[in-house]
Formats: C-alpha cells, structure tokens, sequence
C-alpha cells in the first residue's frame, strides 16, 4: 500500500485532503501537522520524513501570514524555502513522488493578462520571494517535482478572506474591500481533488502548474458573492489598496492561466461561483 504523507495537515488544503482522503482508501494517509513534520527545524525534519518513509508527498505546510512575513524573515525562508529543498531532497533520494503547493504572490501584478507557468516572476513582498525560493529549490533538488501555484484559497477550514467576510458581514452594517488587485480564488476541496486525481492519472508529468477556479475578479467582486450567497444585509464598499495600507505590497493582477492543467491532466475547473455556492451549502 502506498504511504501518502500531507504536511500542513491542519490548514485548508490538508483538511480538505482529509475530508477526501476516505474516498481513497487503497492508500495509507498520513496527515502531519507541524509537531509531526517540524518544517522550521531542518535536522528534526529530516529524521521524521525518514521515519514516515511517504511513497507520495503533498507538501501543503507553509508560511502564510503574509504581512507578518516581513518583520519573520528567517522563520519564513526556512519554512517555505530550505525546508522544500530538503523534502525535494528526500522525495528525489527514495524515488517518492512530491507535489509541492506554491503561490500566484511569485508574480509582480504589472501583467494585464492571465499568467501562465512561464510567465515572468517578481515577487513583490518576502513571503512571494521565500515561495519562489522554494519552488526554484524543488525543481533544482528534484526536477521530477510537480509543482501548483494557485491564489486567494478558501475553504470551510482555517482562516480565509471568505471566513472572514462571513463574520464582518453579520457584525457590521458597512465594510470596504479593496477593489483594485485582480485574480481568482480557489476553494481549497477543489485543489485537495486535483492533486489525487494527478496521483491518481497514469501520467506523471513534472514542472509547474496553476489552478483556480474560473473568473477574473476583484475581492472586492469576490466580498459581492459573498454577501450573495450568504444573504447578509451589509453594505459593501469598493476602495483602492492606497487606501487599505499593509506591511506587505500585493500583486494588482495574479489571474493565472489553467490551460495547462486542463491539458495534461484533463482536469475540469468550476467556476468561482459554482464553487463558492458548493461551500456555502
């Protein structure tokens, strides 16, 4: 039976890999989280990949606070840098196979069109050049990685944009969201099935990747369906980044290209809405 290990087993990704997981019982899962695979302590990290021995790994673990990220550098390059190269590492030495989870934060948001894998990166704040490091890390380590850049995730775990509105929207009778940064948001259950599928497909075709879902909106457009679908009362407000300051500067446009995907893997991609309303039920 082959050995599955999910790192960042707590966060969206690998709860919805759980979720999913019980549909595909010819594997044996293991979902680690940070106790279990320490991604911030190299040496320790290493003994335990070696420990669960995984045939596959979904390396869904990461650093992802991405304002606290500037004032974290160290903690953020280990993380989502050092600790994919030692687990492309691994993966390479014992013949696993690895797909690694990287971000449409590796691109600058200068583009006006959809993005695809071999467009230009430029990372534009520290957590979208740690993730660049990693991928750049992975492929170099162990070219046989897959690697899937995907953008704005959300799911009915953790902390996301979608959760987030859902509070402030019952809370509040106003909100602002910023209307000017252009991309497409992914519901995490979606990814969590693409990645068995391509374990799942009789073909292994290494390199990068993007997937979302369908669409080319604002957060501010995304807050709309939001409201929606959740049938809140709040007034919701478009205003520029200008007038929403953070630590860390954001990409404007990050919509990227799935045709890719949709090729080699025949993989179908709902759209945001369909997706969304899928979440909400």
């Amino acid at each position: 039976m082959k050995k599955i290990l999910v790192t960042g087993a707590t966060g969206q990704l690998g709860s919805e890999l759980s979720v999913l997981s019980s549909s595909y019982p010819q594997y044996d899962w293991i979902f680690a989280d940070r106790t279990q695979v320490t991604l911030d302590n190299l040496e320790l990290l290493e003994s335990q990949i070696k420990e669960i021995n995984p045939n596959i790994i979904f390396n869904c673990g990461a650093y992802t606070a991405v304002d606290k990220a500037e004032s974290e550098k160290d903690l953020v390059f280990t993380v989502n840098h050092l600790a994919v190269e030692l687990i492309a590492k691994y993966a390479k030495e014992n013949n696993a196979k690895l797909i690694h989870v990287s971000t449409d934060y590796v691109f600058d948001g200068s583009s006006s069109i959809a993005l695809d894998e071999d467009a230009e990166t430029n990372p534009i704040n520290f957590y979208g050049e740690s993730k660049l490091a990693g991928e750049i890390a992975c492929l170099k380590e162990n070219p046989e990685s897959i690697v899937i850049r995907t953008s704005w995730v959300y799911s009915k775990f953790g902390n996301n944009f979608v959760k987030t509105m859902q509070r402030l929207m019952q809370e509040r009778d106003e909100i602002n969201v910023v209307n000017d940064q252009i991309g497409s948001p992914t519901y995490a259950a979606d990814l969590a099935k693409v990645m068995i599928d391509i374990i799942e497909s009789s073909k292994w075709k290494s390199g990068i990747y993007n997937y979302s879902n369908e669409g080319e909106i604002s957060w501010y457009e995304f807050a709309l369906s939001i409201k929606e679908f959740g049938n809140y009362y709040c007034k919701v407000g478009g205003i520029p980044s200008s007038a929403y300051p953070t630590p860390a500067k954001r990409p404007s446009y990050s919509l990227l290209s799935k045709g890719k995907i949709k090729k080699t893997y025949n993989v179908d991609v709902p759209h945001y809405k369909e997706s969304l309303k899928k979440m909400f039920a």
